[in-house]
């Protein structure tokens, strides 16, 4: 065991290349911790139970590597998410299983590996992304004979690329071998000015080039877009950029917290309700209606 001073603003530094106030986990736990760590092996004595009704969600990287040789997995591709499931994210793991199959994989399973610690306060809850992600599975969007859905319990830094390679390595460890990344996988706006704090395409070229992903293969995903011709959420197409509509996390919240639905095709009928049901269970005060944001 090791006791050693805290030196806050170098991890701030190294973790996010800024030390810039307004940085959500900074301030939610770094700020708020003591000016003295603990470090030392850790022996697990039994898994840690947190009585959520969740808890049948959260296996280990052992229980998940059992459950992949249960189902005769020859390949495991992960996707992580801290947002409900729309179409255009299962159009993108439908694709990769796809992709897969004809690479000559007989059983691909995908493992859809949700954020299960800490997240910003606009985020809809674990709890109740984890139902909208159980109306997923029983809409039939996403196959539950080859899906296994577990809670990915590590916090969100909104670290970029150091973040990245955290959550690539994690995975390897889970029993992928391979990986979908998509764009600013673990970015976020820069507190104080009007810009992203790290380039979109982070995730792709850290993992490119990171030391020890070897044994995983990284999937960048093509960008999805609700297609207004086809009535779906289709691969984006340059050609035709009229034809097709972005639907950001901003909107698609303004939407349900209004109560209002969106195109026909953007969601599973079963999963939208969830996230309504979510805002309508807010307070009177939290749960005003929504300005979308007016572009800059």
């Amino acid at each position: 065991i090791e006791i050693y001073k805290h030196p806050k603003e170098e991890r701030i530094a190294r973790t996010w290349g800024t030390t810039a106030p307004g940085l959500p986990y900074v301030e939610e736990t770094i700020t708020k911790a003591g000016n003295w760590l603990i470090g030392g092996d850790l022996e697990v004595i039994e898994p840690i139970k947190y009585h959520d009704g969740l808890d049948r969600f959260r296996l280990s990287p052992v229980e998940l590597r059992q459950e992949f040789e249960k189902r005769n997995a020859d390949a495991v591709f992960a996707f992580q998410l801290r947002n409900p499931v729309h179409n255009g994210h299962a159009l993108l793991m439908t694709d990769t299983r796809r992709r897969l199959l004809e690479m000559g994989y007989k059983n691909p399973i995908l493992l859809l590996h949700p954020l299960g610690g800490y997240t910003k306060a606009d985020d809809v809850p674990l709890s109740w992304r984890m139902k909208q992600h159980e109306k997923v599975l029983e809409d039939g969007v996403l196959n539950p004979e080859t899906t296994v859905v577990s809670i990915f319990p590590s916090p969100m830094h909104y670290a970029g690329p150091t973040e990245v390679q955290w959550h690539a390595k994690a995975r390897i460890n889970a029993g992928a071998n391979f990986y979908i990344v998509g764009r600013d996988p673990a970015g976020m706006g820069h507190p104080i000015e009007k810009r992203d704090l790290y380039d979109a395409d982070h995730g792709k070229k850290v993992l490119s080039m990171a030391p020890g992903l070897e044994r995983l293969n990284i999937l960048p995903f093509r960008v999805a877009a609700y297609d207004k011709t086809e009535g779906k959420m289709a691969f984006f197409d340059p050609s035709r950029a009229q034809d097709f509509l972005f639907i950001s996390g901003t909107k698609m919240r303004a939407l349900a917290k209004n109560k209002e639905n969106p195109p026909d095709g953007f969601m599973c009928p079963g999963g939208w309700k969830v996230l309504v049901k979510y805002y309508d269970s807010l307070t009177p005060s939290d749960n005003g209606r929504i300005h979308e944001a007016v572009p800059a």
